[in-house]
């Protein structure tokens, strides 16, 4: 038996905020998101009530779990302080075994940064240490500093072309906001939960896949804080059955935000791949993904120029639509590989439309050969995880 939305609000219905009010009531539930007895959503505050909702969303997650058919809760607490209104005090210094304190803060609220998501049971906090996940060998990123450069398609295709070298191979789709996975692949199916209560990834095309996607409809707006998007990201590493795998590949969402220092804070990544354009605009943003990864000590594996440059298929003139060959000067200028160009051709549009990724429905052709040379190149520089 699986809950239903109405029966999560019914359930939350009971629980009071802290001025009595009931919490479906209080207009600070975020959409709620159910799927398969898993029910996720987050409760937003003003920061300066934080601390008196902290007990509450407690309150929520417990009512929540209670209910038949539920399998497991995330309920995050964000809070946000109001234009205008002034910054909470800092926490109160302790002194002695018995202890005193100074300042307004003793009976007061904790400051923004001292709300970090609620984790699951045994996972690492969003500052704690890294932790390796079960059976994983290698975790890379996808990355790239902007959208619309084709990243979850190069993802997708990438991690084929590492299958097809003999690896073990795992897809997470980690965009929380514009889930590409399960249209990339044709995936419509739910993933299931196993004895342990962990998600069982898809299996497709040889690889095991899992994303938000598979859990919400595709019209639903991911309506979540950072501290959601962190918490959700912190279960689908820890909370999916990934078994033996020697890559898991992380299709990042654009940006240099929330998404991308969890990961970095909770998996000890391999390496990260930039995917970019050669567009100028592309190239700056791709910058800012490459700093930070390195400023959190995660090796660059290299750049990808995507779309880097059109061939008309009836006459072969080639045009460089976005300019050409950016992406491979801005690897030699800052010192890492650059990893290949990929086209930008009808083909590779038409099979990730379609859920059959060009490397699965051309596997001779050459775009899954180029692929395949990538994959080549990120297994080379994995070969001491990999052995």
């Amino acid at each position: 038996m699986s809950v239903s939305k109405q029966q999560v609000l019914d359930g939350l219905a009971k629980v009071a905020s802290p001025r009595g009010v009931p919490l479906v009531h209080a207009n600070v539930l975020s959409e709620i998101a159910v799927a398969d007895g898993k029910v996720m959503f987050s409760i937003n505050v003003d920061a300066a009530e934080a601390r008196a909702w902290e007990s509450v969303r407690a309150q929520a997650e417990a009512a929540v779990r209670a209910l038949p058919g539920v399998t497991g809760a995330m309920v995050a607490l964000t809070a946000e302080r109001k234009p205008g209104s002034a910054p909470a005090a800092p926490a109160p210094h302790r002194h002695g075994p018995g202890g005193h304190s100074h300042g307004s803060q003793a009976h007061g609220v904790q400051p923004v940064s001292a709300h970090r998501p609620h984790q699951p049971p045994g996972a690492p906090s969003a500052m704690g240490k890294q932790a390796e996940i079960p059976g994983v060998k290698a975790v890379i990123a996808v990355a790239s500093g902007k959208g619309g450069v084709g990243k979850s398609t190069t993802s997708l295709n990438v991690a084929l072309g590492l299958r097809d070298l003999g690896l073990r191979v795992g897809l997470l789709d980690a965009d929380i906001y514009g889930p590409s996975v399960p249209r990339l692949t044709g995936i419509s199916e739910k993933p299931v939960l196993n004895d342990d209560k962990k998600m069982i990834p898809i299996d497709r095309f040889g690889l095991s896949i899992m994303s938000i996607g598979f859990l919400v409809e595709e019209e639903t707006a991911m309506i979540w804080r950072g501290p959601m998007v962190m918490s959700a990201i912190t279960q689908m590493l820890r909370d999916v059955a990934w078994g033996q795998l020697d890559v898991l590949v992380v299709d990042m969402p654009p940006g240099t935000g929330d998404a991308q220092l969890t990961l970095a804070q909770n998996v000890p990544l391999k390496g990260a791949v930039i995917v970019s354009t050669p567009q100028d605009l592309a190239l700056i943003d791709a910058r800012r993904g490459l700093a930070m990864f390195t400023k959190v000590n995660v090796p660059v594996l290299g750049i990808i120029e995507n779309m880097s440059y059109f061939q008309c298929p009836e006459c072969g003139t080639r045009s460089d639509i976005f300019g050409h060959g950016g992406a491979r000067h801005e690897a030699e200028r800052l010192g890492v590989p650059f990893l290949g160009e990929v086209p930008l051709h009808m083909s590779i549009r038409a099979m990730s439309d379609a859920g059959t990724p060009v490397v699965v429905s051309e596997p001779d052709g050459p775009h899954a050969t180029i692929y395949r040379k990538i994959g080549e190149q990120v297994r080379d520089s994995l070969k001491a995880v990999l052995a």
